[in-house]
């Protein structure tokens, strides 16, 4: 029994004591008197205590704790958030919590944040994360709850197994075209599709499913970006920047977002990106000058022909040149003569072999994070000239 359950008994006894006997000796009443101011004191010092105690525990709670979801393990940061695992205080629903921690708070962040969620909210295709709910504490941190997205991303995936079989690739690519396909469709370009914004986990019971990650450097067409950026702001990863992004980054349509899934492609098959350097500058200037090597040469075996064909399309300078939409990919992708089919049977044998490797690297190898590499956003001095590279 606790101090503070025990200590009415030891009253109730004392004055009960007190009542029954005879009238105490002026020595026994003293005694009397010291217990029970004793007894008054300990009283007031447990509900003191246990005062103290649940606030502490009210206050890591509340921590934790944002609206009805409780966040647990972290899964990743990026440049718009941190990402965290959660659990709903009434759903069984896996979910993913991103918030705008408040150091990166100000007026632009939380526009930005705040508007990567109306963006995805009005995706619905099923290789785009899935947003629930969104909404802000007490305190202004800024926070959505989305999918959580249980597998590992297309960076993560080359880096620990190597390029991967064509077929593969054409299935995954297939699925981010469709993303694409919808986004651009309602006239959102992604402007930092790379491999870390892919997630391949499993939904339904279907392994291999592809998830675009990441909107948050969206460009909403119809409304001229909202402002969100300035027009001399160069916004992408410079591993998978398309030249116009780089020379006239505010006129970047959903032809950007074609020369970078090209180059995921060609990051899929060859297991290398298509240009890489020791500086920024030098990853811009192959971007705009340096021709790609066909990834067969860079692997040292050969690929299926259409594949690579349909892969250096992406990848043309020219955008008039590439394929004009992310359904016309899809099509010239599905139409590729010498590429195995790579179906539901395919995929669960290689998940069979590799699932418990993926598991064990958890949280931050898979995760609805992304950001593997950094996203760059800046503003140079002047428009940058092609021909001062």
């Amino acid at each position: 029994m606790g101090l503070a359950a025990s200590v009415p008994l030891v009253l109730a006894a004392a004055v009960f004591g007190a009542a029954a006997g005879p009238a105490p000796s002026g020595a026994t009443a003293a005694f009397l008197i010291a217990g029970m101011l004793w007894a008054l004191l300990a009283v007031a010092t447990a509900t003191v205590t246990s005062g103290i105690i649940y606030g502490l525990r009210r206050k890591v709670s509340e921590a934790h704790q944002l609206g009805q979801y409780t966040l647990q393990d972290k899964l990743g940061e990026g440049g718009m958030g941190v990402v965290y695992r959660a659990r709903h205080a009434m759903l069984r629903r896996p979910t993913a919590i991103k918030l705008l921690p408040p150091e990166k708070a100000g007026q632009h962040n939380l526009r930005r944040f705040e508007r990567e969620v109306q963006l995805t909210a009005q995706l619905s295709h099923p290789n785009t994360v899935s947003v629930f709910d969104y909404g802000r504490t007490p305190d202004g941190i800024f926070y959505y709850a989305m999918e959580y997205l249980d597998g590992i991303n297309l960076d993560a995936l080359v880096k620990g197994f190597g390029p991967q079989d064509p077929a593969r690739v054409v299935h995954v690519l297939r699925q981010v075209a469709g993303s694409l396909a919808e986004a651009h469709g309602v006239g959102l370009v992604h402007r930092d599709i790379k491999p870390a914004n892919i997630i391949l986990c499993q939904r339904g019971g279907v392994p291999d499913v592809a998830k675009v990650v990441d909107f948050g450097l969206a460009k909403d067409l119809e409304a001229g970006g909202a402002g969100l950026t300035r027009a001399s702001d160069i916004t992408g990863t410079p591993l998978y920047l398309a030249p116009e992004a780089i020379t006239n980054p505010d006129r970047v349509d959903a032809r950007g977002d074609i020369y970078a899934l090209g180059a995921v492609g060609y990051y899929l098959l060859a297991g290398t990106h298509v240009f890489e350097g020791r500086t920024l500058v030098e990853v811009c200037s192959h971007h705009l000058h340096t021709l790609p090597v066909p990834p067969s040469l860079r692997l040292g075996r050969s690929l299926p022909r259409d594949l690579e064909t349909v892969i250096l399309s992406c990848l043309d300078k020219d955008p008039a040149r590439r394929p004009q939409s992310a359904e016309d990919v899809s099509t010239h992708l599905a139409m590729c003569v010498g590429v195995d089919e790579w179906g539901e049977t395919e995929a669960r044998a290689w998940w069979a072999r590799h699932g418990e490797a993926i598991r064990e690297q958890r949280p931050g190898a898979a995760s609805t994070a992304g950001d593997a590499r950094p996203t760059l956003s800046f503003d140079p001095l002047s428009r940058i000239d092609s021909r001062t590279f």
